[in-house]
């Protein structure tokens, strides 16, 4: 038989002593000093460093203690209860208020984050959280870091599928990771997948926004033109009136039909998202920047014939065409059935369409990025969907010569992904390079959602791809890199093209062509604050604008709206996994590592952990008085 080491020698001293002393009361006198005579015999080897004679005495310990001391299940499960519960206090203190692990669900946050990554969240970088409560005991809201990453729970929020169950017991809101973007009474104007914007107090913010070391990132003032519709549950007349349009989750615009039948739509400006005192925008469009940015999707030439109003006779050949779909407006309203059937008011959008070449699709091509999706048995779909109910899906394209796996596109990149998450860069003789107008249209239209409903396939279709396109000085922006250089004789002639239809458009609704208006700035290159405070988003008081870095995949403060300041529980320190170049540091700005809410939350876990020291010292340290107490007594007793 093994001999106990030292260590277990003790272990079996401290615990069978702690028993004893809780059981000692029901225990015969015999039996009593029977253990006292064991328990003392065992410490003085232990204590001496014999260890053969402490491992033959422990075994006797123990052996007393099996017979003498076991526990009744009622017993058990008391302990039990009593360790978990103290286990899950701690646990619940710590991962609210200091740390926590965090592994990444979805994508929106790539590249910055991927499925799977695992980080190190502080919970202090702010303020002192209130345990499972969306609190704090203490705020300081100079710490929070425009540009910066933050977690937020979910609670009391328009999130959703927002409940989820800690430790698997206890009903709980999810926890979010976002870009944090604008702080309270900031105003930003979006334009060239870029943000400016102001301060509270008038300074100018723009630089903050756009970092450096962030200037891969694209931000995106919508998901779509009329993310959140609202109408009635029931028509009146036949028709679906008023409808309400969403963005930023709050109401911005109002279209309704006037009782001779004719449509009409009006912008609507809550406070929480427009600067009081200030006139409103006038139209749809001017919004925060929405006339900077277009819906983009990729179309064959019959496409283009058949789903668009533009005949493409009168433009030139392409291999494919760019369909975009811009300049929201309220002059324009009109009646349409949709999807679902419904015969309601819709704002009017322009289209537009430029002839691609090859040239151009080797441009988005080698820019291409997708969502996670897996491939099996030749179908292709968004990873984390039950590959059984792809299979028998018919709404999933088909990618027959690509090996089953899980895959990636990022900056034209193809990347297998591995156990974990763990990436693996493909090599260009992979079937997923080939490079093909079918292949781009493809990537292009479904690399996001790997649903052939976003295919175009119907007029005045709704469901439409998270692909955008902008300009940023004078080029043309698609998949966050330049499609068409300004000089580009494509791109000159579209341009042309626009002023044409503009010019022959109905002055009482003039077309709004698309092209660069330009940055927020004056001539002498200073931003120019007037029109800033005139268009841009103002972000309500003790409330936050988050945003996800993948903005195609995110759902953010473009979906339920702001986060309230309560929301805000910490911010990641550290990714862990999986190992590569993301290891490390996550890209953000660096939160300063002393601060008055860490200081704190450092304090009073140094307290908590130097209690427990000492108590266990205390409980745990050899001698055991009560033992040398007891056995003392034992001897004196023996001689009479």
């Amino acid at each position: 038989m093994k001999i106990y080491s030292f260590k277990k020698s003790k272990q079996v001293l401290r615990q069978t002593y702690h028993r004893f002393k809780k059981k000692k009361k029901k225990l015969s006198p015999s039996t009593q000093a029977l253990f006292q005579d064991a328990l003392h015999a065992l410490q003085t080897e232990v204590m001496q460093g014999n260890r053969e004679k402490a491992d033959t005495l422990a075994k006797e310990v123990e052996s007393l203690s099996a017979t003498h001391l076991k526990k009744t299940p009622l017993e058990q499960l008391f302990d039990l209860a009593c360790s978990l519960s103290f286990a899950l206090a701690v646990a619940v203190l710590v991962r609210t208020m200091w740390f926590e692990p965090y592994e990444i669900p979805s994508g929106s946050m790539r590249p910055t984050f991927k499925e799977h990554d695992r980080l190190v969240v502080s919970k202090s970088n702010f303020g002192v959280n209130i345990p499972l409560i969306p609190d704090e005991f203490y705020f300081d809201p100079s710490l929070v870091k425009r540009s910066g990453i933050v977690i937020f729970t979910g609670e009391n929020m328009d999130i959703r599928d927002v409940d989820t169950m800690y430790f698997y017991l206890f009903p709980g809101k999810k926890q979010y990771v976002k870009r944090m973007i604008g702080k309270p009474g900031d105003i930003l104007y979006f334009y060239g997948g870029k943000i400016y914007g102001i301060d509270a107090a008038g300074k100018d913010i723009s630089k903050e926004l756009q970092l450096e070391q962030l200037n891969h990132l694209e931000h995106i003032p919508f998901i779509d033109f009329d993310r959140k519709l609202i109408v009635p549950p029931n028509p009146t007349n036949g028709v679906y009136s008023p409808a309400f349009i969403y963005q930023m989750n709050e109401p911005v615009v109002k279209l309704s039909v006037t009782p001779n039948n004719q449509v009409h739509g009006e912008m609507i400006n809550p406070p929480q998202i427009h600067l009081p005192g200030v006139p409103p925008v006038a139209d749809y469009s001017d919004m925060w920047g929405f006339k900077n940015f277009g819906m983009a999707r990729l179309l064959t030439r019959d496409e283009v014939k058949y789903l668009t109003d533009i005949n493409p006779a009168n433009l030139e050949e392409g291999l494919l065409y760019l369909e975009v779909r811009h300049h929201p407006t309220l002059s324009s309203v009109k009646l349409i059935r949709d999807e679902m059937g419904r015969l309601r008011p819709s704002i009017g959008l322009s289209t537009s369409i430029i002839p691609l070449q090859e040239k151009h699709l080797k441009a988005i091509f080698q820019n291409m990025y997708t969502a996670r999706f897996q491939v099996q048995n030749g179908v292709a779909f968004r990873h984390g969907l039950d590959p059984k109910m792809a299979q028998t899906s018919l709404y999933h394209p088909h990618l027959s010569e690509v090996p089953d796996g899980v895959y990636e596109f990022y900056y034209g990149k193809a990347y297998c992904v591995k156990w974990q998450g763990i990436l693996e860069e493909l090599p260009l003789s992979h079937p997923l390079y080939r490079f093909s107008p079918s292949t781009v249209q493809l990537f292009f239209n479904l690399g996001i959602e790997w649903d052939k409903r976003f295919s175009p396939h119907v007029k005045n279709q709704r469901l439409a791809p998270a692909r955008y396109t902008y300009f940023r000085d004078g080029e043309l922006f698609l998949l966050g890199g330049s499609a068409l250089k300004k000089d580009d004789p494509t791109l000159i002639d579209f341009l042309s093209r626009e002023q044409q239809r503009k010019a022959a458009s109905n002055p009482q609704a003039p077309y709004q062509p698309f092209e660069d208006a330009g940055p927020p700035l004056k001539k002498d290159g200073s931003l120019d604050t007037h029109f800033i405070r005139q268009n841009g988003l103002l972000v309500p008081h003790k409330s936050y604008l988050v945003l996800g870095d993948n903005h195609a995949m995110s759902g953010d403060s473009r979906e339920f709206g702001f986060v309230p300041e309560s929301n805000l529980r910490g911010a990641p320190d550290f990714i862990f996994w999986p190992p590569g170049s993301r290891f490390g540091l996550p890209n953000q700005p660096a939160y300063p590592f002393f601060n008055l809410p860490r200081t704190i939350v450092w304090f009073l876990a140094a307290i908590g952990f130097g209690c427990s020291y000492i108590y266990w010292r205390k409980r745990n340290k050899l001698p055991l008085p009560i033992i040398e107490e007891e056995a003392t007594k034992t001897t004196k007793l023996s001689p009479s």
